[in-house]
């Protein structure tokens, strides 16, 4: 018998550092180190913007640093009331219910309203929502990726009385966009409930960036519900899920990473409702997230590199083996770009790559600094 029981962690630490897997915490300075960033996602730049920064200073002068509680019990505060009430009026829903991050909104609508019964999940979900599947102990069916036909097998072979479908609207990596019309007719004839994950697509897909329900036509149905991250578009920290009174009532009495968990902090809640003002003043944000993605993709293949398509501010350059991405990215940093390097789990095996953030505020010149990252690139696979 091993006495040692720190002797299997390391031995799996060098067996990830061999297959180019470590991980290690960056600090970064609050300039990004002087590197152009392209890794975070701050999609509308708004995230230093001096109006979220003085929104959030006022409200922890009034409220304190943090929300001193759960939400039923001193954690919520007007902010958090008057947030609930702009992100439902700005993304067409009845009802909204704010939660500390993003991650808790998807494990609490998933496994709350998915609880035994029937989950579908698309294989390229987000790892919140494969955790909330997990907790939910329903019985999880996972789909292709984006396949409908197989949505709608799961859903009419199914013997539990109730189901909920639930994907991501852009797919956090590759940033392709879920055919949210189609699964919303599957779920619509079998009586189910669809849960659409907007972390990539608020502030950036739609009219005026109210996200790809909205775009869909699908803004207010009572058998939608949505999820949002307000530290993305919003460049702020915490998530919200919007939808039917009954699902809202249902997270608040049952639903367990609402329940125990300490409020948003006020400043945070501030920050958000300055960013939501910001968004619906100027509509052409989202626009401008999109078109520059559009011009890094367009740069990426030009010079002879895989990139995906964007639906929304997300560009993934695909290179295949963890260590193609590793020296990638440092090749990036070496031309002044700080660049996401997604490697497995984060990706499936053969799919390692740079994951460009475009933002709002993205200058021609950023655009041509990018290009010369993206040039050293494709001058590394050649010569490989």
């Amino acid at each position: 018998m091993n006495t040692d029981p720190l002797a299997r962690l390391r031995t799996a630490a060098a067996e990830r550092q061999a297959a180019g897997l470590r991980r290690s915490l960056r600090p970064r300075t609050p300039d990004h180190d002087g590197l152009l960033d392209l890794a975070s996602n701050d999609y509308l730049g708004l995230s230093r913007d001096p109006r979220l920064i003085a929104a959030a200073v006022g409200a922890a002068e009034e409220w304190g640093t943090g929300s001193t509680g759960s939400r039923l019990v001193t954690g919520s505060t007007t902010l958090h009331a008057e947030l609930e009430e702009c992100l439902a009026a700005f993304l067409g829903a009845p009802r909204a219910l704010v939660f500390s991050s993003g991650y808790l909104a998807n494990l609490a609508a998933v496994a709350t309203l998915g609880a035994g019964g029937l989950v579908v999940s698309d294989e390229g979900n987000h790892a919140s929502i494969i955790d909330a599947c997990r907790l939910s102990r329903a019985r999880v069916v996972v789909t292709p990726h984006k396949d409908v036909e197989a949505v709608e097998k799961a859903l009419a072979g199914r013997s539990e009385r109730h189901a909920l479908v639930v994907t991501d609207a852009v797919f956090s990596v590759d940033g392709d966009l879920a055919p949210l019309a189609a699964l919303h007719d599957a779920t619509a004839r079998h009586g189910a409930l669809l849960v659409v994950d907007e972390a990539h697509s608020l502030g950036v897909v739609g009219r005026g960036g109210r996200g790809a329900v909205h775009q869909a036509g699908l803004a207010g149905a009572p058998d939608v519900v949505t999820t949002v991250t307000l530290s993305k578009s919003l460049g702020s920290q915490g998530g919200a899920v919007l939808g039917a009174p009954e699902v809202v009532d249902t997270l608040v009495d049952t639903g367990r990473a609402f329940i125990f968990d300490t409020g948003l902090a006020p400043a945070a809640a501030a920050a958000a409702l300055a960013a939501l003002g910001i968004v619906g003043d100027h509509p052409e944000l989202a626009g401008q997230a999109r078109d520059n993605a559009s011009a890094l993709a367009r740069a990426a293949v030009e010079r002879g590199l895989a990139a995906t398509g964007p639906a929304a501010a997300v560009v993934a350059v695909v290179l295949g083996p963890p260590d193609a991405a590793l020296s990638a990215a440092a090749a990036f940093a070496g031309h002044g770009v700080r660049a996401g390097c997604f490697r497995p789990p984060s990706v499936p095996h053969g799919r390692s790559c740079l994951r460009l953030t475009a933002r709002a505020n993205l200058s021609s010149d950023d655009l041509a600094v990018i290009g010369g990252a993206l040039t050293a690139v494709a001058e590394m696979k050649v010569n490989v």
